[in-house]
C-alpha cells in the first residue's frame, strides 16, 4: 500500500499535528476559483484544472490547502490565535509525478508575534520530516519577501518599479532581466508624437481632450470601459516606468544584496553590513529578520542546518515575509515548503487583520525518498 494511503500513517502525522497544538480541518475538493486567479500567481494559476457551475461561477479542484483553510476559517467566524492541521488530494498540472498527490501541512492564524509564529512553523515542518522520515538530514533554505520590499523602496524607485520587483522575487530570469532593464531608460515603442509632446509639456488637459477625440473619431468612446482620463494616468504611469533608471551605484547595491546566500548564524551581521555598506536605511527590516533568528534559536532549529539567500523566494504571489523550503540534505526535492501571508485573509474578507503562516508537505515526495531506503 502506498504511504499516502496507510491509515497507520495519516494516524501518525496527525497524532503530531495533535502534539502540536493543531485542530484538524477538511475543505471541499471543489473551490472557487477567483480566490486562486487572484492570489495564487502565474506559475499555479496556470496548473490549475478549472470548470464551470450551472450559474456560471468559475470553480475549479483544489490546487492547494491554504486559500480554502483561511475561507474555512472566516466562514465559521473563528476566533485567533487558531492552528489548522490538513491531509488530502490536491489538483494541478504537472509534467512528471501525476495531477492528483496528496498534500498536508498546517496553518498558523493570527499569532501576533511574528517571529515566534515564523520559527515555530520551520520547527514543525522539520518536526514533521523528522517523524516521516527518521534518520534523514535536512536542510532549510529562507528568503525574507518583506526585506527585499525594504530594499527596493530604500533605492527610490517608483512605485510601479517596486511593484513590478516584488511580484518578480524569487523569479530569477525574470528578476534578472528587470535589473537589467534598470540600467537604462527605454521609451514608450510606437507612441503617438502629439501624445508624446503634450505629456512632455504636463497638458493634461489637452492630452485628455485629445484622447477623447480620438475615442469618438474610432467608435472606441462608446465601447471603451476606461475613460480619457483612466488613459491618461495610465500613460503616464507607463511613461513615469520607462523613464526610470538607477544609477551604478544603485544597481550594484541590488545585485550586491541579491547575491548574499550565506548560513543563518551569520545573516544578521551580513545583512547589517550590507545596508551600512550602501547607506540603506533598513532598520526595521533588519529588526525584524534578527527577531526572526532570535526566535529560531529559542525554538531549538539549528542556525547551521539553514542558509538565507537573499533572493530565495516561491513561485506564489500572497508570501509578504518569510518563505522556506526543505530539502533532504543533497537533494534537491523539495519537502516542505511555506511562509508568510500576512494579507491574505483581509483579501478574502475577513473583517479584521489576521497575520498568518504556514507550510504544506509534499508527501508523493517524501513517499519517493522513504522508498529509496526500504
Amino acid at each position: 500500500m502506498p504511504l499516502i494511503n496507510s491509515p497507520a500513517f495519516a494516524a501518525d502525522l496527525f497524532a503530531l499535528f495533535t502534539e502540536l497544538g493543531t485542530e484538524r480541518v477538511d475543505t471541499p475538493i471543489i473551490q472557487p476559483a477567483a480566490p486562486f486567479l487572484d492570489m495564487a500567481g502565474e506559475d499555479l494559476r496556470r496548473r490549475i484544472f478549472l470548470t464551470e457551475s450551472e450559474t456560471g461561477e468559475s470553480l475549479c479542484l483544489r490546487p492547494e490547502f491554504t486559500i480554502p483553510v483561511c475561507l474555512r476559517h472566516i466562514e465559521t467566524a473563528t476566533g485567533t490565535p487558531k492552528r489548522y492541521a490538513y491531509l488530502g488530494e490536491v489538483f494541478r498540472q504537472r509534467r512528471e509525478g501525476g495531477n492528483e498527490f496528496y498534500q498536508a501541512g498546517i496553518e498558523d492564524l493570527g499569532d501576533q508575534d511574528f517571529a515566534r509564529a515564523d520559527a515555530r512553523t520551520v520547527a514543525d515542518a522539520i518536526a514533521c520530516l523528522t517523524r516521516t522520515l527518521r534518520g534523514k538530514a535536512f536542510a532549510v533554505t529562507i528568503g525574507d519577501q518583506a526585506v527585499f520590499e525594504a530594499v527596493v523602496a530604500a533605492l527610490g524607485l517608483p512605485t510601479g518599479w517596486q511593484k513590478r520587483l516584488v511580484r518578480a522575487f524569487g523569479q530569477t530570469d525574470l528578476l534578472e532581466a528587470m535589473i537589467a532593464r534598470l540600467a537604462r531608460p527605454e521609451p514608450i515603442a510606437g507612441l503617438d508624437p502629439k501624445v508624446e509632446a503634450m505629456l512632455e509639456a504636463g497638458d493634461d488637459e489637452g492630452l485628455a481632450s485629445y484622447l477623447e477625440a480620438e475615442m469618438e473619431r474610432t467608435g472606441y468612446l462608446t465601447n471603451a470601459s476606461r475613460s480619457p482620463m483612466d488613459i491618461l494616468r495610465r500613460l503616464k504611469e507607463k511613461r513615469t516606468l520607462a523613464g526610470a533608471s538607477l544609477d551604478t551605484a544603485k544597481l550594484d547595491a541590488l545585485k550586491e544584496f541579491l547575491s548574499l546566500n550565506v548560513s543563518l548564524r551569520y545573516a544578521p551581521g551580513v545583512l547589517a553590513d550590507f545596508a551600512s555598506a550602501a547607506g540603506l536605511p533598513l532598520e526595521k527590516a533588519i529588526s525584524g529578520f534578527d527577531a526572526r533568528v532570535a526566535a529560531f534559536a529559542q525554538a531549538g532549529v539549528s542556525l547551521a542546518d539553514i542558509t538565507w539567500r537573499a533572493a530565495f523566494g516561491r513561485p506564489l504571489d500572497y508570501y509578504t515575509g518569510l518563505v522556506f523550503e526543505i530539502t533532504e540534505r543533497g537533494d534537491h526535492r523539495v519537502l516542505a515548503g511555506g511562509g508568510r501571508y500576512d494579507r491574505m485573509l483581509t483579501l478574502l474578507g475577513a473583517a479584521d487583520h489576521i497575520p498568518a503562516v504556514g507550510f504544506a508537505l509534499w508527501l508523493d515526495r517524501i513517499e519517493a525518498v522513504k522508498g529509496e531506503t526500504r
